[in-house]
């Protein structure tokens, strides 16, 4: 745990793949350690109004409270066709089943309630533009990437490796689409927070909200920060 020392210059993606808890620390203070997480802590922090002294002393009483364990946390140790494996059975499997779920909910709040409010327009506008997108990007990784990755592992050949830096940076791009969306999604339901008149279905589609986009930080995460830069 010594050697896990968090301090205001470490990078924001480098504090959450050495200690994979923080990553809820730094989403329930809308602090981005995914695609934005290229920058220094205090940089961060200072953004968002935060105490960079206050922040380490949390940090720090997180990881003697979740102590990270080299088998079951710390994706950074493992092989990159485990981690493909564990995106593709946990986290694209995730997308296939909840966003058709999610979008359900998401064009009955807007028939039912969309003369209360603008916004709902708008999210049933932005999610459907993010399903799309979302579905396409996952094909995208499992018909062409993933593979080139998996080839690239065992013949080493400088072509493919060319074309998977190529494929990544297109990848990347997507990912920071799909951000944008869900901190706009964010904005408008004020932090995934329901009206004090929402029925169970509008209630449970912003906790669906809220859910999708907790799993897909942590799925670009480990993607941009653990898995890409291997190539």
């Amino acid at each position: 745990m010594a050697n896990l020392a968090f301090k205001a210059e470490d990078m924001v993606r480098d504090v959450v793949v050495r200690f994979p808890k923080s990553s809820d620390y730094f989403r329930s203070h809308r602090i981005d350690f995914c695609c934005g997480g290229n920058r220094p802590l205090s940089e961060a922090l200072e953004e968002r109004g935060l105490s960079t002294e206050d922040v380490l002393k949390d940090l720090h009483r997180l990881l003697s409270e979740h102590p990270v364990t080299e088998e079951n946390d710390n994706y950074a140790a493992w092989s990159s066709n485990d981690l493909i494996a564990y995106i593709v059975n946990k986290h694209h499997a995730y997308l296939r089943e909840e966003l058709p779920l999610i979008e359900q909910n998401v064009k009955k709040v807007f028939r039912v309630h969309g003369q209360e409010g603008e916004h709902l327009a708008e999210i049933n506008l932005l999610f459907g533009v993010l399903k799309k997108e979302l579905l396409e990007h996952t094909d995208k990784e499992e018909a062409s990437v993933f593979p080139k990755m998996i080839n690239w592992e065992s013949s080493q050949e400088p072509d493919t490796l060319n074309k998977l830096r190529s494929s990544i940076t297109e990848l990347e791009a997507e990912h920071d689409a799909a951000g944008d969306i869900l901190k706009r999604l964010r904005e408008l339901t004020q932090d995934f927070t329901p009206p004090a008149h929402a029925c169970t279905t509008y209630r449970m589609t912003y906790s669906r909200l809220e859910e999708l986009e907790a799993m897909t930080f942590q799925h670009v995460h480990v993607e941009n920060n653990i898995l890409f830069p291997r190539y």
